[in-house]
């Protein structure tokens, strides 16, 4: 799927296994227009709005794993994004530094993905490896009865035994704006908003003390993985940027900004 297929079909999920106080932060940094709510035990959803991955030329597949990578490159959580269009659907995994990767299916539930990208999915969601096994396993084999939003419905229920449970509305085949719709109506849902750098910098410096890195937070090695952090992130958001990708360039002002705050870390506790 060469482009993002513009129809009101389209839609995306982001399922976080986090509480959303343990989101916000990381979904401030993408900078674009979301709903984050509750979504059972140990989850949180965050929803896109539609103009987040209009722009010409822009794959809805790719925007979402931009978007899951950015959220889950420095946390202990992974993430699990849902995406739909008129042409079919398929999810992506992140976890961390590890390479996010994604499976699809066409409109009629043709597979198209990897074994790979299920075995992630199993490894990073900690799923059952045989109840769950089984069951993802017969997402990836051809079913003339199970169309993509079938599938997704499928990978959506494997989920849920982990404790995923999605509000009324969300769900493969309703639109960005629906979704959305859905997503206002919960007592608990919020609009997540930029805070802006000075904000972005202090609330990273009160929590990186007790982020996944660990002991990389000071010293030698917290300066090396801080450094490397800004050189890869500056090229990730230029090249996404002159590509036209929203979400390659997210992941890339994400790494640059994990850096800057493992920078300013070190600096911080060095002065005390």
């Amino acid at each position: 799927m060469s482009a993002t297929d513009h129809s009101r079909a389209a839609g995306v999920l982001l399922l976080c296994r986090a509480e959303p106080g343990r989101v916000r932060p990381s979904a401030q940094l993408l900078n674009e227009p979301l709903l984050l709510v509750p979504a059972g035990e140990g989850w949180s959803a965050l929803i896109p709005g539609k103009d987040s991955w209009r722009t010409e030329g822009t794959d809805l597949a790719t925007a979402t794993a931009g978007w899951a990578h950015t959220l889950a490159v420095a946390e202990q959580w992974p993430v699990v994004g849902l995406w739909w269009d008129a042409r079919g659907a398929g999810f992506v995994v992140a976890a961390g530094f590890r390479r996010t990767v994604g499976y699809a299916w066409l409109a009629d539930g043709t597979p198209l993905g990897e074994e790979a990208a299920m075995t992630a999915l199993r490894a990073r969601i900690g799923l059952d490896p045989v109840l769950d096994g089984a069951a993802l396993d017969g997402l990836a084999r051809p079913d003339a009865d199970a169309g993509a939003a079938a599938r997704v419905l499928g990978l959506i229920a494997v989920l849920s035994r982990t404790g995923l449970d999605l509000a009324p509305g969300l769900a493969p085949g309703v639109p960005a704006d629906g979704l959305r719709a859905a997503a206002g109506a919960h007592p608990a849902a919020e609009a997540v908003d930029w805070p802006g750098w000075r904000e972005a910098v202090r609330t990273g410096l009160l929590d990186a003390g007790s982020g996944r890195l660990g002991a990389w937070t000071r010293g030698p090695r917290a300066r090396a993985l801080g450094a490397a952090e800004i050189a890869a992130g500056a090229g990730l958001a230029l090249w996404g940027r002159r590509s036209g990708r929203r979400g390659v360039t997210a992941a890339g002002v994400t790494l640059l900004a994990d850096g800057a705050l493992t920078l300013a870390y070190d600096w911080w506790r060095a002065r005390g």
